[in-house]
């Protein structure tokens, strides 16, 4: 009898438990992510079609990089850098908005009179190498993106860039200064693809293209595959309002689709000002081999015409989806 092969049953655990506690998607266009090449990526991950889920394993990775900032902050403060306002809040309105990891005040050896945003990431042995080469605008330029947005939302002319490598405890330093019209360029492509309603094109139509062919949005973009999830951001007929002090001024009464609360809606500060609604499966039962699925029609009323006969259409393809998988159907 062969006994079988011993798991590791512990690890499994805890990257079940980081699982579960995974955030929801971001409600803002963060700074983090506006030098990304790609102005669809940025679109559809601010329209939460593209939203990621990532293994036990990953979020671990990320956990690490959270913590290593406060140990490099105390280890700044421990060589008389005067560091104040981790996770220092810049907001640029129409959704485009981010966290400086703090400022320095005054001890920065170079110049330890001027102010100074930090950031702080953690690389690989393989990136930092890059990054000690190349330096941080040709190596990352995404992270030299986000230092250059904080340094502009917090009118601090200097900043610098503090990376170290995991696998051997290397730290590389570079201090960054600002350009106002580098900045400022990237902060208003972030608000234009934020209130944008149509989506842009892609970097690429290539689907082998080496940034496309790694990207959680090629089955999207290149296969023409429905996200996972649906919400009151992925409909076609989401419209932005008014932008008034970093919210939207919302005039008329929304409804809402039945499965996406308002209150998180409300909360991301984004409201669609009509909406087709969707069609929900509520319940499922077993029956058999089979599975009964009962359709229930969530829309707002009264409707159009034209939105009358998009529902017919609608779940007809549904139902002939459905069908197609060998499901029972039943209901409205």
């Amino acid at each position: 009898m062969i006994i079988p092969q011993p798991t590791n049953s512990i690890q499994a655990l805890i990257d079940k438990h980081h699982e579960s506690l995974q955030e929801p998607p971001r409600g803002h266009m963060g700074a983090s992510l506006l030098g990304h090449p790609c102005e669809r990526y940025l679109w559809l991950n601010f329209r939460w079609v593209v939203s990621e889920k990532f293994i036990g394993r990953i979020l671990r990775l990320f956990r690490r990089g959270q913590l290593e900032e406060t140990t490099i902050i105390s280890d700044l403060r421990a060589i008389g850098i005067d560091v104040r306002g981790a996770q220092t809040r810049v907001n640029f309105d129409a959704f485009v908005s981010g966290s400086a990891d703090g400022v320095a005040l005054s001890g920065v050896p170079e110049s330890p009179k001027r102010l100074h945003v930090i950031e702080i990431k953690t690389h690989s042995l393989k990136s930092f190498n890059d990054l000690v080469k190349k330096g941080v605008e040709k190596s990352k330029y995404q992270h030299f993106i986000q230092l250059q947005v904080y340094m502009l939302g917090l009118n601090i002319d200097r900043g610098v860039y503090i990376s170290i490598c995991k696998d051997n405890d290397e730290m590389y330093t570079e201090r960054v200064r600002l350009d106002k019209e580098l900045a400022q360029k990237y902060v208003d492509r972030g608000r234009r693809i934020a209130l944008d309603d149509r989506m842009p094109p892609p970097l690429s139509t290539d689907p082998t293209w080496f940034e496309c062919r790694f990207c959680s949005a090629h089955s999207f973009c290149h296969k023409q595959e429905l996200p996972k999830t649906f919400s009151c951001r992925t409909c076609a007929h989401s419209r932005q309002k008014k932008i008034v002090r970093g919210a939207v001024k919302n005039t008329t009464p929304m409804i809402y689709p039945l499965h996406f609360s308002a209150k998180a809606v409300n909360k991301a500060r984004y409201t669609p000002t009509s909406c087709r609604g969707v069609i929900q499966i509520k319940r499922i039962t077993s029956c058999g081999i089979r599975h009964l699925v009962i359709l229930q029609t969530v829309r707002p009323m009264p409707m159009c015409t034209l939105l009358q006969k998009y529902w017919l259409t609608q779940k007809r393809v549904l139902r002939m989806r459905l069908r197609s998988l060998g499901v029972c159907l039943m209901g409205g």
